[in-house]
């Protein structure tokens, strides 16, 4: 394996189409401002290194990536790659990772707008998240203990597991498709308006107008906290502990709840809506 170690590099395409190499304590930047430092790379590891400068991880494949640092002027960092590793980094760069295959985050620290577009086979654990528009359109996602903050989280989002995570959200899971997630804090505003095939296990809700225009909306043994007129237009399935604040106009299926504070079912509801709706203090 070639050795790259203790070198700052500059240059465009510093290191383009690096195989089988190893780049330790190494630094991207200078005057030369150059981009695409590993472009097209295969079979690299990279550890405790400095990115600085734009495009460093394009069409690369193999690699493991750990204690390394990517920072605000690193944009779009992960592009089009496949089977990419990062254990222990920080990620500051918008666009981080976008159209990859396979990429594993671990332990990492990410602050990135636009994080994980458009890419299949996304697993992050024990990771920090602040991102405004996180993973559009990926699909086979499976996350656990993630904290998250972000705004328009999960959209479009399709074949997704979630574990022992926080989510502090807005329109999260819009126009999503087959989600599960288990153990969970999710707060935010309208959440998961238009899923499919969501199914929330023992999770905390937070927020109001959630799980509207649901279809195979699934709730076991879940907290709704703060969350009214929930569920309108939907298909759902729900059992919930404790109160929920309203419920408004549901179009099908089960709604148990503690205890509910206004069930409203006004001109507006559906002609032919047939959700059932018990409390357990009736």
């Amino acid at each position: 394996m070639k050795e790259y170690k203790n070198l700052n590099l500059d240059e465009e395409r510093a290191l383009y189409h690096a195989e089988n190499a190893s780049i330790t304590q190494c630094v991207f930047d200078g005057p030369a401002d150059g981009e695409s430092a590993l472009k097209e790379s295969r079979n690299i590891q990279v550890s405790d290194c400095d990115f600085h400068l734009r495009y460093p991880f394009w069409h690369t494949s193999n690699a493991v990536i750990e204690n390394s640092r990517m920072t605000e002027t690193c944009r779009a960092a992960l592009w089009y790659d496949r089977n990419v590793k990062l254990k222990d980094c920080t990620m500051e760069g918008i666009k981080a990772v976008r159209e990859c295959d396979e990429v594993e985050v671990d332990g990492c620290n990410i602050t990135s707008p636009e994080f994980g577009w458009l890419s299949r086979g996304i697993t992050i654990r024990n990771t920090t998240l602040h991102s405004e528009y996180p993973f559009l359109q990926s699909r086979n996602i499976e996350i656990n203990h993630l904290t998250m903050t972000g705004k328009y989280s999960f959209q479009y989002v399709e074949n997704m597991t979630i574990r022992n995570s926080h989510l502090d959200t807005k329109d999260a899971f819009w126009h999503s498709r087959n989600v599960t997630v288990f153990d969970s804090v999710i707060r935010g505003e309208y959440l998961a308006w238009y899923s499919k095939n969501l199914h929330l296990v023992r999770c905390k809700i937070i927020g109001t107008q959630p799980l509207c225009y649901a279809e195979g909306l699934v709730l076991e043994d879940c907290e709704m906290v703060g969350c009214d007129l929930s569920f309108e237009y939907s298909d759902v399935e729900a059992r919930i502990i404790g109160h929920v604040d309203s419920v408004k106009n549901p179009r099908s299926g089960h709604i148990h709840a503690g205890s509910i504070g206004e069930i409203i079912l006004d001109e507006y509801r559906i002609p032919d809506d047939s959700c059932e709706i018990t409390q357990e203090n009736n």
